[in-house]
C-alpha cells in the first residue's frame, strides 16, 4: 500500500462518521445556517433593500425574501460589476461563476470566501464516503482526470470568473498535483476538441483510477480513446481504473452505453454540483439517491413543482418535504443568494436521511398541450423502451409539434442510437405506454384524441456533437436540453435527422 492511500484510510473515517452524524441534525442545522445568514445579510445592501434585521423566523422570511430568477437579481450583480461592496453578501465576491442561460444569455454567479470552502469539500466528502464504506482507497495511488473546463480566468468589474469547473481546478490539493490529468497546458485550451485530442493522448498510457466527468463527454473521451486504440475497452486500457464520478445531468440515459465502453466493473459515485452550491453527493452505494449537503452554508427552500410559476407559491423548508414530489429548489446562501431559483427539480427518496435525486429543469418541460412532462419522466420512458428492444441511446431530445397537416399534434422525439432497434415503430410504441403510465395529463390528452402517440425520428450518427459545435456549447459543462416547449431546438437538429 503506498502512502497517500494509507493515509487516506484513517481520514476517511473521521469525515464519514462526522458525515453520518449530521444526518441526524440536518433539520436543526438548516435552522442555524438561516440565522447565520440572515446575521450576515443584514449588513448588505440587497439585506437593507428586504429588512432582513427585523426578519426572525422562516415565516417572516418567506414574507420578506421573494422567489427570484436571475434576470430580477441581475441589478446587483451589476452593482458589484460597477465596484461596490457588500452588496449580496459581505465585502465582494473572490469569483464569478460564468454559467449560460437559456433566458438570460451569460449568468455571472457570485463565489465567496465563505461558500468556497464548500464548494471545494464536498466532492472531497463523496470520495472518502466512498473510500470509508468500501475500504477502496488504493485509486487515490493512481492517475486522476478531471474533464473539466479552462482554468484560465478572466476578469469582470475587477473580479476572477470563469467556468466552475475551471475555478475549482485552482484547487486541486498539492498532494494530489502529481495524480492529475491532463496537464495544466492542455487543460487551458477553449476548443474542446483540441483539447480531447490532447487529453487522449496524455492519458492513453497511463495508469488511470478515476474519471470525473459530465457523463456526455466522459463517453466522448471513451469514444476517443477506443478509437486511437483500435477499438480496446477502456478496462482493457486502464485496467486499474476503479472510480468514475460524475453529475450535471441524468445519468441513467448514458448509463448502459457507458458501462458497455468500459467492459468492466467500476463504481460509479453521483454528485451535484452547480454554479450556485455543490448542493449533494451520493454517500453510499447501498442507498438510492445523493445526500443533501444540509451544513454548508446553504439554507434550501422547496417549491411544488406544479406551484413553480405561481404568484405566490407553497415554500417548505427541509422538514416539511415528503419522499416522492418533485419540488423546485431554491437556495439562499451565504454566496450572497437569496431566494433563487436554480432552475432544477429534486425528488425525494428518503426524508431520512435526506436524501434525493435531480428530476429535471424547471424551463426543460413540454406542456404545449397542458401535459406538463418533465426530464424525469421521458427518461424513464426511454430507459423501458431501451431495455425492453434491445436499443442503445447515445443522445435525444423532445419537443412538440403543434403545427400539422391534417393529422393530431404530437411529441417528437429526435434520437442519436448506437444501436438502432429492429422494430421502429415498435419501439416508439413502447416509449409511448411508457410516458402514457408517468403522466396521467399526457395520458389523457392521447385518450381524448387531443394528440397523437409520439414518433421517433432517428439521427445521424455524432448528430447532437455536431449541434452542440454549432452552437459553440460542445464540451465542458455543456449539457443537451432533454426537452424543450418550443421547436427551437427541433428546427436546429433538422440537417442531422437520418
Amino acid at each position: 500500500m503506498k502512502i497517500k492511500s494509507f493515509l487516506a484510510k484513517p481520514y476517511a473515517s473521521i469525515v464519514h462518521n462526522r458525515i453520518k452524524k449530521g444526518m441526524a441534525t440536518a433539520v436543526a442545522d438548516q435552522q442555524a445556517t438561516l440565522q447565520y445568514l440572515l446575521k450576515t445579510g443584514g449588513r448588505t445592501t440587497i439585506g437593507n433593500d428586504l429588512h432582513l434585521k427585523d426578519v426572525k423566523t422562516y415565516e417572516e422570511y418567506r414574507q420578506a425574501v421573494p422567489v427570484r430568477d436571475y434576470e430580477a437579481m441581475r441589478p446587483y450583480i451589476d452593482m458589484i460589476k460597477e465596484g461596490k461592496e457588500s452588496v449580496l453578501w459581505k465585502g465582494k465576491p473572490i469569483y464569478f461563476a460564468k454559467t449560460s442561460g437559456t433566458t438570460s444569455g451569460v449568468k455571472y454567479i457570485p463565489i465567496t470566501k465563505d461558500s468556497i470552502p464548500y464548494q471545494i469539500n464536498a466532492a472531497r466528502d463523496a470520495l472518502l464516503c466512498y473510500m470509508s464504506e468500501s475500504g477502496n482507497t488504493a485509486f487515490a495511488d493512481g492517475k486522476m482526470i478531471f474533464l473539466s473546463g479552462s482554468p484560465v480566468l478572466e476578469r469582470v468589474g475587477g473580479i476572477p470568473t470563469g467556468r466552475l469547473s475551471g475555478i475549482v481546478n485552482h484547487y486541486v490539493p498539492r498532494y494530489l498535483r502529481g495524480n492529475q490529468l491532463p496537464s495544466y497546458e492542455t487543460n487551458c485550451i477553449e476548443d474542446w476538441e483540441q483539447k480531447l485530442d490532447k487529453i487522449v493522448g496524455e492519458t492513453l498510457h497511463k495508469n488511470m483510477t478515476l474519471i470525473s466527468g459530465i457523463p456526455p463527454w466522459v463517453q466522448m473521451y471513451f469514444d476517443w480513446l477506443s478509437e486511437r486504440s483500435e477499438g480496446k475497452k477502456i478496462k482493457e486500457l486502464f485496467p486499474n481504473l476503479q472510480v468514475v464520478v460524475h453529475g450535471g445531468v441524468n445519468f441513467e440515459p448514458y448509463s448502459a452505453r457507458l458501462k458497455e465502453s468500459l467492459g468492466g466493473h467500476v463504481d460509479f459515485i453521483e454528485t451535484f454540483p452547480a454554479s450556485e452550491g455543490f448542493f449533494a453527493f451520493q454517500d453510499t452505494q447501498t442507498e438510492e439517491g445523493l445526500l443533501l449537503n444540509t451544513n454548508s452554508g446553504i439554507f434550501y427552500e422547496f417549491i411544488p413543482a406544479n406551484e413553480v410559476f405561481n404568484e405566490h407559491p407553497t415554500r417548505l423548508s427541509l422538514g416539511d418535504v415528503k419522499v416522492g414530489e418533485n419540488y423546485a429548489l431554491i437556495v439562499n446562501s451565504n454566496a450572497g443568494l437569496w431566494g433563487y431559483n436554480i432552475g432544477d427539480t429534486v425528488r425525494f427518496v428518503s426524508t431520512d436521511p435526506y436524501r434525493l435525486v435531480v428530476s429535471g429543469r424547471i424551463k426543460h418541460f413540454i406542456s404545449a398541450f397542458g401535459e406538463h412532462v418533465i426530464g424525469e419522466e421521458v427518461d424513464a420512458a426511454m430507459n423501458s423502451a431501451a431495455a425492453r428492444h434491445g436499443a442503445r441511446i447515445t443522445e435525444y431530445t423532445v419537443a412538440p409539434m403543434i403545427q400539422t397537416t391534417g393529422e393530431l399534434p404530437y411529441h417528437e422525439w429526435f434520437v442519436e442510437f448506437e444501436h438502432e432497434p429492429d422494430n421502429l415503430e415498435a419501439f416508439a410504441k413502447s416509449i409511448d405506454e411508457a410516458l402514457r403510465a408517468k403522466n396521467i395529463y399526457y395520458d389523457d390528452l392521447i385518450t381524448g384524441n387531443i394528440l397523437q402517440p409520439l414518433k421517433v425520428r432517428p439521427m445521424k450518427k455524432n448528430a447532437f456533437i455536431d449541434y452542440m459545435r454549432s452552437v459553440g456549447k460542445l464540451g465542458g459543462q455543456n449539457k443537451v436540453p432533454r426537452l424543450g416547449n418550443d421547436r427551437a431546438m427541433a428546427e436546429a437538429l433538422q440537417p442531422w435527422k437520418a
